[in-house]
């Protein structure tokens, strides 16, 4: 039994994801082989040879993969999966992109957002804004899984594997890079953030965010909002957690003014620790919350910082 994992990188790195989806290979057994698909990407794959379990690193690097624009990488990853009894990859953008691709070039069906693995045929995943657990069993040949990472602690990066190139380079002159726009922050990305700190409607407005960055400094955290606050245009999309935002399981996450629906519990119940700060006691977030505090934010978020 053979299990590909595809690697979300950035070229120079991996993505943290990249070593949960490896541990949930090794809960399905069997030998694991990274795909590294880049342009200049050896770092990324250097640091793929040392997780844990990896046997094998597969490297293309050619100018067709540098922004895994996926409709080059799925061809790639379905020439390659045919070898395979598992394809797996993060549960990111990257990974939601190129995956159905390959499900549908291997004609078989996807398994999305995994959270436990069974047995090599039989996996849960949640549905239902995460309110229902389902256990998926496939008789595929292939089996193509995304990986929820907030499910799966991450590989060490303890091993040695061999790296090989490939060759082999898939262009379907269907698409091109254009450009991008990155948010630069200094504080951690949402993802891979140990503590966070997210405001919602209660927040009022954009500016009272500031309230919120304020602790985040003295917390080193990241900050995050509910859709309701992205929606009102209080803060940009890319600080959504929620079913349709960024899911999140830090160690842990401190939620003020918001209400708690359940499209942003499923992004966030996993944390460890969850903290709730709300002026209505009737708010559905306090149910999921280990502490919460009864309050006005824009007198306890002041109070917070100064005790901190």
């Amino acid at each position: 039994m053979g299990i590909l994992v595809v690697a979300d990188h950035n070229n120079a790195s991996l993505l943290g994801a990249t070593a949960n989806t490896v541990t949930a290979a090794q809960k399905i057994g069997g030998e694991i082989t990274v795909l590294v698909a880049g342009s200049n990407c050896a770092d990324a794959a250097a640091e793929a040879a040392k997780l844990n379990g990896v046997s094998k690193v597969l490297v293309a690097d050619n100018a067709a993969y540098e922004h895994l624009l996926a409709e080059n990488v799925s061809l790639l990853v379905a020439e390659l999966g045919k070898d395979f009894t598992h394809v797996l990859a993060p549960a990111t953008s990257n990974g939601k992109n190129i995956l159905p691709r390959v499900a549908a070039l291997l004609d078989v069906a996807q398994i999305s957002e995994i959270i436990a693995v069974e047995s090599a045929d039989t996996f849960k995943r949640p549905i239902y804004a995460g309110n229902a657990i389902a256990t998926i069993q496939s008789e595929d040949a292939i089996k193509v899984i995304t990986v929820r990472a907030t499910g799966f602690d991450a590989a060490a990066a303890d091993g040695s594997a061999s790296i090989e190139a490939l060759a082999s380079v898939q262009d379907a002159g269907k698409s091109a890079f254009v450009g991008a726009e990155l948010a630069k922050s200094d504080r951690p990305e949402l993802t891979a953030a140990k503590v966070i700190i997210s405001g919602g409607r209660g927040m009022g407005n954009g500016e009272n965010f500031e309230l919120l960055n304020k602790v985040a400094d003295k917390l080193g955290a990241a900050v995050g909002a509910s859709r309701a606050a992205v929606d009102a245009g209080f803060v940009p999309n890319d600080m959504q957690v929620g079913q349709t935002g960024k899911i999140v399981a830090p160690e842990l996450y401190i939620a003020v003014g918001i209400s708690g629906a359940i499209q942003h519990l499923a992004g966030m119940k996993d944390s460890k620790v969850i903290v709730a700060i709300n002026k209505d006691e009737e708010a559905p977030i306090f149910q999921v919350a280990d502490y919460g505090l009864v309050a006005d934010l824009f007198s306890a978020l002041p109070e917070l910082e100064g005790k901190l």
